[in-house]
């Protein structure tokens, strides 16, 4: 799914791992002393990253005693170590694609036995299954969506504040075509959170992936009204006036102005707000210089150039000054 950072996983893995390592136990039968010992083997290879050894270790340590509670983040970390032995390039290989639907299997047997734990590391990890679930159903794994649906549904049900499962339940209806779905959950998520600012970026990007952009502004200025101090809020609306009024040949001469204009008056809210904000500098050059080329009298040209000069000036002395840390 790429509403979800999957380049993040791994190491959020890794981080759950040293968190809910094996402790020690006074129990001496042989199946888990043997469960044990094959967990902390498993685990040392999954932080090395040999992800064969580690799935083969994890799988001893559930044969052994895959009810133990000590070892139970094995299901969790066996899913994931054959997840990460699969690879895309691979697909349609009988051997490559049952590591994934293996992986599946376990993903939600560790969902089901960590998620009701009342260990808070424990629910950490079943909620990371579900989300690894979720990324193993996209595109480039197994691809089928339909069967993310109701386990993302089941997400949003079970943690109905949670923006992050909305927006991946909104990403799965919007990479499979059904826009108005995608809209609607976008939307709930926003109704949901009204004090989140990722619920309006994100309503704000997707209506500019359907090229929508007035509803893009919409949303983004909404977010600015709620978070009205924050410089960023404003900066970022600017960019995308920036960018459209750039990029969007089919803009008339006029449009462009009023994309231009607009964009320079957000920018100069975050300036207000923040006199020093080199990034909102970048901006409002790059706008002046927009305005400067739809200007008929070179005067006013050379002025707005002028202006965009020394704003890049400007934003370079702030940067210089910052990264030498004085």
């Amino acid at each position: 799914m790429r509403s979800f950072s999957e380049t993040s996983l791994p190491l959020m893995a890794v981080a759950l791992v040293t968190t809910v390592a094996l402790t020690a136990a006074g129990c001496g039968q042989v199946n888990q002393l043997k469960g044990r010992k094959s967990y902390k083997d498993a685990n040392t290879a999954y932080q090395a990253q040999d992800y064969k050894k580690a799935a083969d270790l994890y799988q001893a340590t559930i044969d052994a005693d895959g009810d133990a509670k000590d070892t139970l983040p094995a299901y969790f970390f066996l899913a994931n170590s054959l997840d990460n032995l699969y690879k895309p390039s691979k697909k349609g290989d009988p051997a490559n694609d049952a590591l994934m639907e293996k992986a599946v299997q376990y993903y939600q047997t560790a969902a089901d036995k960590l998620g009701s734990s009342d260990q808070p590391e424990y629910k950490k990890l079943g909620k990371l299954s579900l989300q690894y679930l979720v990324a193993a159903y996209g595109t480039d794994k197994l691809n089928d969506p339909a069967k993310a649906e109701p386990v993302l549904q089941a997400m949003i049900r079970a943690e109905p504040n949670d923006p992050a499962n909305y927006f991946m339940l909104a990403r799965l209806y919007e990479d499979a075509g059904v826009y108005d779905e995608a809209e609607r959950i976008f939307i709930s998520a926003k109704n949901n959170r009204p004090n989140d600012a990722s619920v309006y970026t994100s309503l704000a990007s997707f209506y500019n992936r359907q090229g929508k952009f007035d509803k893009t502004i919409d949303a983004l200025e909404q977010r600015a009204q709620k978070d009205a101090n924050n410089p960023e809020a404003w900066q970022t609306i600017a960019v995308y006036y920036q960018d459209e009024a750039r990029k969007d040949s089919r803009l008339r001469e006029a449009e462009k102005r009023d994309y231009v204009l607009k964009g320079i008056a957000a920018v100069d809210k975050a300036l207000n707000i923040k006199p020093d904000y080199s990034d909102a500098m970048t901006y409002k050059g790059l706008l002046l210089r927009l305005q400067a080329n739809l200007e008929k009298d070179r005067a006013t040209q050379e002025k707005l150039l002028k202006q965009a000069d020394d704003l890049k000036a400007k934003s370079e002395e702030i940067r210089k000054k910052k990264a030498s840390g004085a």
